[in-house]
């Protein structure tokens, strides 16, 4: 499973407006919902009961909020940079600044989790997330996630 089989470049969002954990996730899910023409407000929920189970802050910077979704199709990401880190409730209790949201259709099963690790190994590498936080732009950011190259040893693990 590759990235560019879950986000578009319209899914990428540089520097949303969020103060907070919750205002960023109304942010992605408001994203979600362009992209997939699904219900903001059903998105937005999917996302915060999620989140009641435990922190999807994974650390080091970075969340991967997630959950399924009823009537979506295929498994859809999002990825947000903030240009200033917030508080996120992460499993390390450091700030937040790279945000790759995923849904996935409820049926999913075990593409879900592929996808989910497949982000995390992504998210994982130190060089890719050093490129992402130096990024001017959604365009780069998307390269940057997209790029097979950069990210092959991320695919191998």
């Amino acid at each position: 499973m590759k990235i560019s089989d879950l986000l578009q470049p319209s899914a990428v969002i540089l520097a949303p407006k969020a103060q907070g954990k919750k205002q960023l996730l109304q942010e992605l899910a408001a994203r979600a919902s362009q992209v997939t023409r699904l219900s903001e407000r059903k998105i937005f929920e999917t996302l915060m009961e999620r989140e009641r189970l435990g922190t999807t802050g994974v650390g080091q910077g970075i969340a991967i909020p997630h959950g399924r979704v009823a009537d979506l199709k295929e498994i859809v990401g999002v990825f947000a940079r903030l240009d200033t880190p917030l508080d996120y409730d992460a499993v390390d209790n450091q700030p937040v600044d790279l945000v790759f949201m995923l849904l996935a259709p409820e049926g999913a099963g075990a593409d879900h989790l592929k996808a989910l690790a497949r982000v995390s190994r992504l998210l994982r590498n130190q060089q890719v997330t050093e490129k992402l936080r130096a990024a001017k732009s959604a365009e780069a950011i998307f390269a940057i996630l997209t790029d097979t190259t950069s990210t092959s040893g991320a695919q191998a693990a």
